[in-house]
């Protein structure tokens, strides 16, 4: 009776439920990652594509330096994702970094090939939400650039020209450090935990950097100097809420330490 009182716990149940809908989805992603990266071409290219035909132009038409700009928020995601594929191919075999950052709760260290069969090992659980909100964070951030960034042609102001190449860098930069992360979690690289870290770190400094340069442009009109100050607070936000939310997880998470740190509970 025992046993099946325990069979029939809805806790239980629930978790065995997430559980096989993370490892289903874990493999959807795996198996589809040339359907990711076709899927964002086509998207990226008739979102940006739209973008340009709406806006306004003075004098010429496009040329090279209005395309250009779409041409690496279209292909930087694409290129770093085919490189970190390769870059990181058997990253689960890697020895965990000597250095420890993560000293938190009590552990002990275990060989590779333990942690491997250990049942929490691997990326499933909370970690595919992890990786997925890492991938989102693409086209969420290119919408948001199309969205406040009209296509360059022609004589234009110089406070349009630097913001469209600081806005340009954040979009470029930040979705291709994400992916980047994003596949060295995917592979179990050992050292993913302090990747992202370090990508956190990068895209709230961008903003500042963004903030600080935007502000000594004294052409730079009010509206825009506001608008621009709304964008870079919310991105900040962003990041500080990913960090609030992910970071208690990848210190103390039992699967994280197993699977990245090759630890297991004392």
């Amino acid at each position: 009776m025992n046993t099946d009182a325990k069979s029939l716990n809805p806790m239980r149940i629930l978790r065995q439920h997430l559980h096989a809908r993370s490892t289903a989805m874990l493999a959807s992603i795996e198996g589809g990652m040339s359907r990711i990266m076709l899927g964002w071409l086509l998207l990226a290219c008739i979102a940006c594509a739209l973008r340009i035909a709406v806006s306004p132009w003075r004098g010429a038409g496009p040329d090279l330096t209005t395309v250009l700009p779409y041409m690496l928020v279209i292909g930087a995601p694409i290129m770093s994702m085919a490189l970190a594929l390769r870059w990181f191919a058997g990253a689960d075999r890697w020895g965990r970094p000597s250095l420890r950052l993560a000293r938190f709760g009590q552990w002990r260290d275990v060989g590779a090939a333990e942690a491997r069969g250990h049942k929490l090992y691997g990326t499933t659980g909370l970690m595919v939400p992890l990786l997925v909100g890492m991938l989102i964070n693409v086209p969420l951030r290119t919408a948001e650039y199309l969205a406040a960034m009209p296509a360059l042609t022609g004589a234009v102001p110089d406070w349009l020209r630097t913001l469209n190449l600081l806005m340009t860098l954040d979009v470029v930069l930040l979705s291709s450090l994400y992916v980047v992360a994003f596949v060295a979690g995917l592979r179990r690289l050992p050292s993913f935990p302090r990747l992202l870290a370090m990508v956190w770190i990068i895209d709230l400094s961008v903003q500042s950097l963004i903030a600080g340069v935007a502000s000594l442009d004294p052409g730079l009109p009010v509206a825009v100097s506001t608008a621009l100050d709304g964008l870079l607070r919310a991105n900040v936000m962003k990041a500080v809420v990913s960090i609030a939310l992910w970071l208690p997880y990848l210190l103390l998470s039992t699967r994280v330490n197993v699977t990245f740190r090759h630890r297991i509970p004392a």
